[in-house]
């Protein structure tokens, strides 16, 4: 792109703001703090929580509704009192939360100003960005009542994956809209044959990408179970408890078949770019690689809380920049041999 259009970088702004809030979800759940604000969408029923427990007002919360939620999980509704509340309140976890739930503030104030931005593009004749504009508007308003089901569901762990996965379609559909938000979109000078195979190479990396993020969700729900039942205990232990599942070993086998095709794909790219693989492949594979490490790392060392937020992330990242590559490279299907310069 040649230059950036008021459009494109309120797509990219929201592009930042889901990023962030990828990151800090991640931390949410690798520090256990997934149920710190036990309530939605206020927390301890306040809009800021409480500092300690001897700070919780019990006059704006309903008793009723955390013995439901207690009794929905086979929990005795009659241990929920003011003082089972109190002794449970950990001031850590609910403020971490609290955090994770304002990084979303800037999610939907973004995506708002994109929804109103998004009709400009009808004048423009680009109806597919005016829809992309206010299908991520959509996407955020379901994605805000999955996380009240979240909390409400007790970290379900379907739950929990269909809120990532509605996360990174957020990612790629903010991709599209600052991609085409402009009257010359920008395209890979794929050339001849050589092209049409790393375009077929690209997209088979994107599907490998994406099989392995929903091997990698469900992963992510054992280690959350075990962090229930071995609470306190060193996190280098669950390593032996994940490989007796097959799909921790598919997972994990996986990545080499990825980081293969990574390879593939760099390698086709030195003859179908006319100046080799630029920055974007290069950004590609080493997404791939650092996921490679943070991968053994998790497998040798232990299910380490840092690895695990930064594999989250990254994999994010991944996904964004294939598809990016996948709409330069669909591009470069409509336009003549002689343009690709």
């Amino acid at each position: 792109m040649k230059s950036w259009q008021t459009f494109q970088k309120i797509a990219f702004v929201a592009f930042v703001c889901v990023e962030l809030l990828i990151f800090v979800g991640a931390f949410v759940r690798a520090s256990g703090s997934g149920l710190g604000c036990p309530d939605w969408p206020f927390c301890y029923g306040c809009w800021v929580p409480p500092s300690s427990a001897e700070a919780i007002n019990f006059d704006k919360l309903d008793l009723e509704k955390f013995r439901a939620k207690a009794a929905r999980h086979g929990r005795d509704p009659a241990t929920i009192t003011e003082e089972t509340l109190r002794a449970e309140y950990d001031p850590v976890s609910t403020w971490v939360e609290y955090i994770n739930r304002l990084t979303s503030l800037p999610v939907g104030l973004s995506v708002v100003a994109l929804f109103f931005a998004g009709f400009g593009q009808l004048k423009r004749g680009r109806p597919a960005v005016t829809a992309a504009a206010m299908f991520s508007l959509a996407l955020v308003l379901a994605n805000a009542w999955l996380g009240a089901r979240v909390v409400l569901s007790g970290l379900k762990p379907g739950t929990i994956t269909l809120h990532m996965a509605l996360a990174i379609l957020l990612l790629c559909t903010l991709v599209f809209a600052a991609w085409r938000g402009t009257d010359q979109p920008w395209r890979l000078p794929l050339q001849g044959a050589g092209g049409a195979r790393m375009r077929w190479v690209g997209l088979a990396l994107f599907l490998l990408v994406a099989v392995e993020g929903v091997m990698g969700s469900q992963v992510r729900e054992m280690t959350d179970e075990l962090a229930k039942l071995h609470s306190g205990q060193a996190r280098a232990s669950w390593v032996g408890e994940l490989e007796q599942t097959w799909v921790y070993l598919v997972h994990r086998s996986f990545s080499w078949a990825i980081l293969g095709v990574g390879i593939w794909f760099m390698r086709l790219g030195r003859r179908a770019l006319p100046q080799g693989p630029r920055w974007l492949e290069k950004n590609i594979l080493g997404l791939i690689l650092g996921q490679m490490c943070l991968g053994l790392i998790l497998a040798q060392v232990g299910i380490l809380a840092a690895a695990q937020i930064l594999h989250i992330g990254l994999s994010s990242l991944l996904v964004s920049g294939l598809f990016l590559w996948l709409l330069g490279a669909a591009l470069s299907l409509h336009i003549p041999a002689k343009d690709k310069a």
